[in-house]
């Protein structure tokens, strides 16, 4: 079993961020929500580990708790 990677791991995490939220420009509330849900499945897939899975959906319920 691999265990959830929550350190920063993303090489240029700013331009990545940058380049999510370009993603969503002129799209609606409801189309940014399923390009969402379809980047979820996508890297949900390419981890496959369901494990890991697992512990990222407790982690992301537990912390946006706010």
């Amino acid at each position: 079993m691999a265990d959830l990677q929550t350190n920063p791991n993303i090489a240029d995490p700013d331009g990545f961020y940058a380049e999510l939220i370009a993603c969503h420009d002129g799209l609606s509330d409801d189309q940014s929500t399923a390009l969402n849900a379809r980047l979820v499945l996508l890297l949900a897939n390419h981890i496959g580990d369901r494990e890991v899975l697992s512990a990222a959906l407790s982690e992301a319920r537990r912390t946006g708790r706010d």
